[in-house]
């Protein structure tokens, strides 16, 4: 596969980053460009100017992991911007295991195995749900449900969150650190994108966000990646207000592209009781739209 654009802008964008200073050169004067010029890159991985102005220029295939590593402590990445860069070289490369087009399955094909609906359903502290590498969210437990209920409420957003980041107004109140968030959300599409390059529904979203969102194509364009382990979050919901939490998440082993996330709150603190009241309010949410069901059933007595 080409994807040498996708090559060449992200080591410009990493090379620009990194100030003589943070390299351990003198600043000098006169520097027509930000961050380190390819000549100091290049003299500083042991390399031609020759051969990493190719490698900028997006040609990687063929190009070894020791020079690869090099380049990487030069510019200083961190893990999930080195995978990355790893990612890009496999593709270039012709790896079978990235550049073979992949069945294409999507979240409406894809359902969760019973064994994994009843972990998730295990799970009754805190909100849990699973999302793939698009940020479709592809199954829940009770409370993430009515936790991400704007989401599901959003006509046209099919469970994504960052269709909602971007392109739901609501997500500025649900998401008190905004600019934090959709930071977030750009990375994880943008490491996705690096590691599927196949990815049709991947490219077709971030198409429609790139034309209907310009906090999204501005983000886009700087190629920030990350890896999105864990952390602690602040939210504001509709029912219980504001809340901070803890994440984990988890890689699926069974089915590697999806990740399941758990979110917890401090024991004692009043983002548990928030937690709490909004496990309360869920079930009794459950009870009403139940009982409203079975009372509008054709089958049932009271409409016979």
């Amino acid at each position: 596969m080409d994807n040498r654009d996708e090559v060449r802008e992200f080591l410009t964008s990493r090379r620009a980053k990194i100030s003589p200073e943070r390299a351990g050169l003198p600043a000098g004067s006169r520097r027509r460009v930000p961050g380190l010029r390819r000549s100091e890159v290049a003299a500083l991985a042991d390399m031609s100017v020759e051969y990493y102005a190719k490698l900028e220029r997006g040609n990687l295939a063929g190009v070894s992991p020791a020079v690869l590593e090099a380049v990487a402590r030069v510019l200083q990445l961190d893990d999930a911007e080195r995978a990355h860069l790893l990612n890009l070289a496999q593709v270039a490369d012709g790896s079978d295991a990235l550049t073979r087009p992949r069945r294409r399955r999507t979240k409406e094909q894809w359902k969760p195995h019973r064994s994994l609906q009843w972990t998730l359903d295990a799970i009754t502290a805190g909100p849990a749900f699973v999302r793939n590498g698009r940020m479709d969210i592809v199954a829940t437990n009770q409370l993430a449900r009515t936790f991400y209920r704007d989401i599901y409420a959003a006509p046209g957003n099919q469970a994504n969150l960052a269709r909602f980041q971007f392109l739901d107004p609501a997500s500025r109140r649900f998401y008190p650190d905004w600019d934090l968030f959709a930071d977030i959300a750009v990375a994880i599409l943008r490491t996705e994108a690096g590691r599927n390059p196949y990815d049709k529904d991947l490219h077709d979203l971030v198409g429609e966000l790139s034309t209907r969102s310009e906090e999204f194509r501005t983000r886009w364009g700087a190629h920030n990646v990350r890896r999105h382990g864990r952390g602690t979050k602040r939210f504001r919901h509709e029912v219980v207000g504001e809340l901070t939490l803890a994440f984990e998440g988890l890689e699926l082993a069974a089915d590697p592209g999806l990740t399941m996330t758990v979110y917890a709150a401090e024991p004692d603190s009043p983002s548990e009781q928030a937690l709490h009241l909004l496990a309360s309010w869920a079930a009794t949410e459950t009870e009403t739209s139940a009982a409203t069901n079975e009372r509008e059933s054709p089958s049932s007595p009271s409409s016979a």
